[in-house]
């Protein structure tokens, strides 16, 4: 027996011999364990509960140091406000314009010259002084979700690093390259509440959560923080996926087309990043040959095959999206015969819709219209 494993044992005697020891007397030793076991679990679940609410601001603290320390880059490397006053003094003209065109009729005594108008309105709408960068605070994004917090953070990181990409604004961002990693924990928990949302959403869906798709899609899409992200979040991403995915092949309630209609437009805000795009693609149409292959076998619709049937057509109407963005753009997600499920499906494609088209009209219609998507994508590769 080694060191270790007689400590252990040794250990395990002096704790029952102590247990026995301390015991009341009106309990047995059996029931004075479960109770000190009951009493050191309370207190490690407090315990617990105290760690991640400390992680959780020291999590905070860092984002609000890395936008805190982005922003004295900014100012250090330009002087921001002739952009913000070109912007100001732009957006006035434009409202003025708007006012000029609007088609309001007005009197005598209210007209008068456009130069003076533009010039008191400009005078009376210029806020004094200007903050030091626009930074937007999103209306989604309460305090009242604990996820807020992080979206905020990365949207106001999306912003900033728009400002250094602009105008006068350039500046180089590799000195922050250590403080990176606030960012991709802080889309892994981001993508942690976006997972256990979507695994049961509820009806009605606040508009938070497409925000929070359409935030983490913008973030992948960039490429300097792409790979920061995918490296770590990789995993994470691929379980998002999924769980969409099979949101809208599972459900079963009555009510179901409303919950699969939001969740097929966070699948599709999701794939208009073309780095996530041809992945997507291909899960889609992984369910899509799957359920071909079980509709060839079988000359009807079967009762346990109906619900399936009905959801699968949120798949085609994402697929269709997709494959029309990614024609749009020149097939920049590299979507290509070569994928296994694209060759797959124009494999088999005509014979596929020939051998259903009595018995599934709808459904080989939407294989067809796929086909022509596909290819479409494939020739302008």
């Amino acid at each position: 027996m080694d060191d270790q494993a007689w400590y252990l044992r040794t250990s395990k005697l002096a704790l029952a011999v102590a247990i026995i020891r301390s015991k009341p007397a009106d309990k047995s030793s059996r029931e004075y364990t479960e109770h000190l076991a009951k009493v050191v679990s309370e207190q490690e679940s407090t315990w617990r509960s105290k760690v991640e609410a400390l992680e959780t601001e020291v999590l905070q603290l860092r984002q609000k140091l890395l936008l805190s320390r982005m922003c004295s880059g900014l100012l250090e490397t330009g002087d921001p406000s002739s952009q913000f006053q070109a912007q100001e003094s732009s957006s006035s003209e434009n409202t003025f314009n708007l006012l000029e065109d609007s088609g309001c009729d007005l009197s005598n005594e209210q007209r008068s010259e456009p130069s003076e108008m533009s010039q008191n309105f400009v005078e009376s709408c210029t806020p004094t002084p200007p903050l030091p960068l626009p930074i937007v605070r999103r209306h989604c994004a309460t305090l009242e979700n604990p996820l807020s917090s992080h979206m905020q953070f990365l949207q106001h990181l999306l912003e900033l690093k728009n400002l250094t990409e602009s105008g006068s604004l350039k500046t180089d961002l590799s000195h922050f390259e250590n403080d990176f990693s606030t960012v991709s924990h802080s889309v892994c928990q981001l993508l942690d509440g976006l997972i256990t949302f979507y695994r049961k959403p509820k009806f009605p869906f606040s508009s938070f959560w497409t925000e929070a798709v359409d935030t983490l899609a913008g973030l992948i899409s960039d490429c300097n923080l792409s790979n920061r992200i995918l490296k770590k979040c990789s995993k994470k991403l691929e379980e998002f996926e999924k769980t969409l995915l099979q949101v809208i092949l599972r459900s079963n309630h009555i009510n179901r087309f409303q919950v699969q209609h939001h969740v097929s437009q966070s699948l599709v805000i999701l794939g208009s990043c073309s780095l996530l795009r041809k992945s997507i693609i291909s899960q889609l149409l992984s369910e899509v040959n799957s359920f071909t292959d079980i509709l060839g076998t079988i000359n009807q619709v079967q009762a346990s095959y109906v619900t399936h049937y009905e959801n699968i057509f949120s798949l085609f109407w994402v697929l269709e999206q997709l494959l029309q963005k990614e024609t749009k753009e020149g097939n920049t997600s590299g979507i290509g015969p070569e994928d296994q499920e694209i060759q797959k499906f124009l494999q088999k494609h005509d014979e596929t819709i020939f051998q259903l088209s009595d018995a599934f009209p709808l459904f080989t219609f939407y294989l067809w219209r796929l086909g022509i998507l596909l290819n479409s994508v494939e020739t302008v590769k």
